[in-house]
This record gives C-alpha cells, sequence and structure tokens, in this order.
C-alpha cells in the first residue's frame, strides 16, 4: 500500500529517511537535527543562499563547494555535511528545506511526538513558543515539536498544521474573506 506521509513520500523524504535511518544507526539523531536546524536557519536568513539552493543555472560542483564553505563556517559536520553535499551533487538542493522538515518529523515520531507546521509573519519568540507547544499539548493530548516558518505574506496571525487538521488564523485569510464578504452583498 502506497504511503502518503510526507515524512516518507517524495523526494525529499527518501532523503530523509535515509538520513534519518543512517543517524539512527550512528546514534546521531540529535547531532543531525541541530545541525539540519543551523542550516534552515541560514537558508532562512539568506535569500542569496535560497537562490544558489533554487538555480539550476548553476553548476552542481559549484553548489555542492558553495554549500561545503557555508557548512564549514557554521561548524556543520559529519552525516548532517555529508547529507548536503549529496544532495547539491544530485541536484536536489532546491529539495532540502523539505528534507531537513521530513527529517524533523522523523525525529518526533521517533520520540513520540506530534510535529506542528507553524508559520508567522515574523519570527516566534522563545516564549510565544513555549507558549504555543504548551497549547497545543493541551489540545492534542501528546507532546508537540513545532517546524516554525516565516511568511511575511500573511501579515499577522499564524498558520498551525499537525497532521491532518489546519487551523488558518492569517491576517491574510481574514482580509481575504472579509473581502470575498462584502462583494456578496453588493
Amino acid at each position: 500500500m502506497a504511503t502518503t506521509d510526507q515524512s516518507q513520500s517524495g523526494v525529499a523524504g527518501r532523503y530523509a529517511r535515509a538520513l534519518f535511518d543512517l543517524a539512527t544507526e550512528h546514534k546521531a539523531v540529535a547531532d543531525v537535527a541541530s545541525a539540519l536546524s543551523s542550516f534552515q536557519g541560514l537558508i532562512d536568513e539568506s535569500e542569496d543562499l535560497q537562490r544558489l539552493m533554487r538555480s539550476p543555472v548553476f553548476k552542481s560542483e559549484d553548489q555542492t563547494a558553495a554549500i561545503e564553505a557555508i557548512a564549514a563556517k557554521a561548524g556543520i559536520k559529519g552525516l548532517a555535511l555529508n547529507f548536503l553535499k549529496v544532495m547539491g551533487g544530485n541536484r536536489r538542493l532546491a529539495a532540502v528545506p523539505s528534507a531537513i522538515s521530513a527529517f524533523n518529523t522523523l525525529v518526533s515520531q521517533s520520540k513520540g511526538e506530534a510535529t506542528a507546521e507553524v508559520t508567522s509573519a515574523e519570527k516566534l519568540s522563545a516564549k510565544q513558543l513555549a507558549d504555543l507547544k504548551a497549547a497545543l499539548k493541551a489540545a492534542t493530548g501528546s507532546d508537540v515539536a513545532i517546524d516554525a516558518k516565516v511568511d511575511p505574506a500573511i501579515l499577522g496571525g499564524l498558520i498551525v498544521k499537525v497532521g491532518s487538521r489546519m487551523m488558518d488564523n492569517s491576517l491574510r485569510t481574514k482580509l481575504n474573506s472579509l473581502k470575498a464578504a462584502m462583494k456578496g452583498t453588493q
């Protein structure tokens, strides 16, 4: 039977599963998760890095060399570095953010946690993340790992997705609903 679990399907899921299995075998899951989290932070902060990873114009050797240099400066090594190099060598750098997310989901599942994908207009503070985690634990009845993303296009509020359930409380959605309601009354 085919699976629809994002942590195991698609290119990013297959790479994430292979990395998770390897990290488990080497008892380095926490180290790899930390390194990938650091790299995701670098991706989120740099439009140039995002462009490098998405653009088919760059040769895979150049992309891989750039990723290695960035990873060296960030202190990323071992399995996480090898993972990034393999994805670069296979021209799959555009899938790295999805693979990191899928890896984090696998880590959460192995701990018996649910994973919540939270999108906000601005980066959430540690206190906001802790409060959100507590609220989600109360709502779901299990520990929740938060995969936080920033998307200024939502203007404000949050979009929270836990498994197949999604709550869109973003300002953009509220404004679009209001706009649609106002068009309907004319």
